[in-house]
Formats: C-alpha cells, structure tokens, sequence
C-alpha cells in the first residue's frame, strides 16, 4: 500500500495535464461545436420562455409525477401532441467561465484523487509503470467517460455526442494514468 499524501504530485501535474488538454480539445479542435442545435425560431421561442420567468433548474414536460400520472390518457395526449423535452435552465446572462474553468480543475483533481485512492489500496511503492497504468486510467476513464453514458439511456442526448464525450474521456484517462505511472512514489 502506497499513502495517498505522497502522491500529491501526481494527482496535481495529471490533473493540470487534463485541464490543459480539455482546453486544447474544446478550444483548438472544436468537435464539440455542433453537439446542441440550434432551436428553430431561437428568438421567438426565448421571448415566449421569458414570459415565464422559468428560475434555473432542470425540467421535464410533459411531467408526470407519478407511474399512475404517466398511464392517464390526459398525459398520454400531452406526450403525443408534444413536444417532449428536458430543459436545462440557467441564469440569465453571458457563461461564467471563471467559475466553470475552476470547478473542472476541481473536479480533474478529485478524479486524481480518487484514482490515487484505487492504485494505492492495490500496488505498492516498488509497482510498475504499467501496473499503476491500469489502475489509474481504469478509475479516471470511469471518472471521466462512463458516467455520461446514462444521460444517452435516459435523456435522449445524441449518442455521438456521448461517443466524443467517451473519447474525451478516454483521452484524459490516458493522461492521467500515464502520469501516475511517471510520478508513482
């Protein structure tokens, strides 16, 4: 067993290693620009949204509390007449970056963390690149990847926005793993 303390170093440089990849990603290659469309007549339907006064939260319509709500023919109309949705509201106003960028370095070294935690029950000091390879990038490829696969399931978001988002993952896995198999006590 391996102290979690001193892999400090590792989970820090993987997860400044993944952040400067997701920007290179996002920021350089672009594939995500056409995961969300465009919503036909954009303007008019912001403007009918705004009559609402929707706060931020999720949403789902027609929505049905309850598996007896769901079978009742008033509902059962509602979905066939549509449209069915899940809608994400949020503040109003330009993205906040500053507050994204830092709660995703956040979330990279929890990922390093968590990793760190799996390899260092598993291996000891003396174990090999490729051991620590495994263990690493099995939990940071779960961390990054397979989590958004139910949103897919159950959601509807297009598969192959899920399948880059899998391959994102992969790639940040692979950073990280290949990190802690460089820096390993």
């Amino acid at each position: 067993m391996v102290s979690i303390l001193s892999l400090w170093l590792p989970i820090i440089v993987s997860a400044v290693f993944v952040f400067i990849l997701s920007s290179v990603v996002h920021m350089v290659l672009k594939y995500h620009q056409n995961d969300f469309a465009k919503l036909p007549e954009e303007d008019k339907v912001m403007e009918d949204l705004c009559k609402y006064n929707i706060p931020p939260g999720e949403y789902a319509m027609p929505r049905a509390v309850t598996s007896k709500e769901m079978a009742a023919p008033e509902y059962i109309e509602k979905a066939k007449k549509g449209p069915v949705a899940i809608l994400t509201v949020m503040e109003s106003g330009p993205p906040k970056m500053g507050t994204n960028l830092v709660l995703w370095f956040v979330y990279t070294l929890l990922v390093g963390i968590l990793a760190a935690y799996v390899a260092s029950r598993a291996l000891g000091p003396d174990a090999s690149y490729l051991a620590v390879f495994r263990f690493v990038g099995v939990t940071a490829f779960i961390a990054y990847a397979v989590g958004g696969w139910q949103d897919s399931i159950w959601y509807n978001r297009k598969w192959s926005t899920t399948l880059k988002n899998t391959i994102d993952g992969l790639l940040y896995a692979l950073v990280t793993a290949g990190t802690f198999g460089w820096l390993w006590s």
